[in-house]
């Protein structure tokens, strides 16, 4: 009878146990955690975990393949992940198809298969293939309304009506190729779609950081409310305090208040934790930015020397990232070293700067504005 005891106590604590319900959900919860967390072996020994024991359930497959999308949004101009995370998407659509020919109403397969056709789209769009990041919109919207007749206390779900509603409304506008598509599609409605998005935020099981990351978002890019944007980026921030991608949203969303004291303490410290080696802190597109936003503060400051270093900084960092066309950091970097030279008296250096963005691409008036220091030296 010890022998028998001792062998179920050992196969017992050698099982993971998921007790079925809220420890499930709280279970799948953490995992998403660790992925904001940026703890990608841990969520990946949970998701595995999940796939194991419950062999059944998408879940684990769908999450597992969200942490290969934050290593895409972590550093989005190395593309050596995207295919990884289109194969796994399809792993779990795949799943999910199976488990719908036997029960063609299981929420969670309905659920999560419009999920992954969704992503599926959003990194289509992320690589600017609109029309099959449209195509993925058009797929996956009917697979969710759906799951949300089968349930409809299912808050999650709004996730995707909200992104749908405010983006069909928004990017045909941006985009005028799409914008004749449109018509083979349901209307959308910006207003809509945050309040949608908003409850997702507030009251989400799984979705949430999703909606607050997308509110945010739009509310920085779209709305030109920063202040609204803020209150999203804090959120996240808090929540998240070593998630490069938010804290670079913070800083970004303070210069866009005029709040440059922000955006430079904010992007110090990003440049710290690279300096600290901190997981997702040291590519070049993020030290890029935050380069460029002290850089900036120090020029406002009156302190061209430590502006100029820093410019120099976002310069070295562009030219890494920087590989189809110039980018607005590398002109307006140029522009401001123009100036700041002008300033100290080093003409032919400021000279050099002001050709050199003519022989850039236009952003902003920056050849307008090249031209006339070129005829007259900046003055202050």
């Amino acid at each position: 009878m010890k022998k028998i005891f001792a062998f179920v106590l050992i196969l017992f604590c050698s099982v993971r146990v998921y007790p079925q319900g809220a420890s499930f959900d709280s279970t799948v919860v953490t995992g998403i955690k660790e992925i904001y967390n940026l703890q990608f072996n841990d969520a990946e020994k949970l998701f595995k975990g999940l796939i194991a024991d419950y062999p059944q359930k998408p879940q684990g497959r769908f999450f597992l393949a969200m942490i290969d999308w934050w290593k895409i949004l972590v550093n989005p101009e190395n593309e050596s992940y995207d295919d990884i995370f289109y194969q796994k998407l399809e792993d779990v659509i795949y799943q999910c198809d199976e488990i719908l020919k036997r029960d063609p109403n299981n929420e969670d397969a309905l659920f999560f298969k419009g999920g992954s056709i969704g992503f599926r789209g959003r990194l289509r769009a992320y690589r600017d293939s609109w029309l099959k990041a449209a195509d993925d919109g058009r797929q996956a919207l009917p697979i969710v309304e759906k799951a949300a007749k089968i349930n409809p206390s299912n808050v999650d779900v709004q996730l995707g009506f909200g992104i749908y509603d405010y983006y069909a409304a928004v990017i045909p506008e941006e985009n005028p190729l799409i914008k004749p598509l449109m018509i083979f599609f349901p209307p959308g409605d910006k207003k809509k779609g945050i309040k949608e998005l908003t409850n997702v935020a507030v009251n989400g099981r799984y979705a949430k950081y999703e909606a607050m990351y997308f509110l945010m978002s739009l509310y920085f890019s779209y709305e030109n409310n920063p202040f609204k944007a803020d209150e999203w980026a804090r959120l996240l921030t808090t929540g998240f305090p070593n998630n490069p991608v938010f804290e670079r949203w913070r800083g970004r969303i303070a210069a866009k208040r005029g709040d440059y004291f922000a955006a430079d303490s904010i992007f110090k410290d990003v440049m710290k934790k690279a300096a600290g080696n901190f997981f997702g802190y040291n590519f070049p597109g993020i030290k890029r930015e935050a380069t460029y936003y002290i850089a900036y503060q120090y020029k406002l400051l009156g302190k061209p020397d430590s502006a100029k270093y820093f410019f120099d900084q976002c310069v070295k960092y562009s030219k890494m990232v920087d590989k189809k066309e110039d980018s607005g950091f590398i002109i307006n970097c140029y522009l401001y070293l123009g100036m700041i030279n002008d300033q100290q008296g080093n003409r032919s250096q400021a000279v050099e700067y002001y050709k050199k963005l003519l022989d850039m691409k236009e952003f902003g008036n920056s050849h307008e504005l090249a031209e006339q220091y070129l005829k007259y030296p900046y003055k202050r």
